[in-house]
């Protein structure tokens, strides 16, 4: 099958979109919008819908202990525990300071599970 014509086969179709005033403003700033685009069962028209995605909030982790060398922080499901060294100290400099940071982790440990238990 030979077309006589380069365009014979285009065909002009019209879109309808959904909350478009709130769209043409995020592509006029330059955003990219991600959506859904199809065929509307109702109207039978070309629809595209944007996806309406909400940034999640996030609890900030409380913090239980600041020790010298680092803190213990406690989320919503973990203890997070972080311990930062200069690299300039030996290692038995190293583990004594280790061995001081668990002692006062532990303790702090501890006494949130008192407070949280009364």
């Amino acid at each position: 099958m030979t077309f006589t014509h380069k365009f014979e086969s285009i065909m002009k179709k019209y879109i309808f979109i959904l909350n478009a005033l709130e769209l043409m403003s995020k592509l006029y700033v330059g955003k990219r919008v991600e959506g859904v685009l199809y065929v509307d069962q109702n109207t039978g028209r070309l629809t595209f819908k944007a996806y309406q995605r909400q940034p999640r909030v996030r609890q900030k982790d409380e913090l239980l202990k600041k020790t010298p060398w680092g803190w213990l922080k406690a989320s919503v499901e973990r203890v997070k525990r972080f311990s930062s060294l200069p690299k300039d100290l030996s290692l038995p400099e190293k583990l004594a300071i280790l061995d001081e940071e668990n002692e006062l982790v532990k303790q702090a440990l501890i006494e949130s599970y008192i407070i949280e238990s009364v």
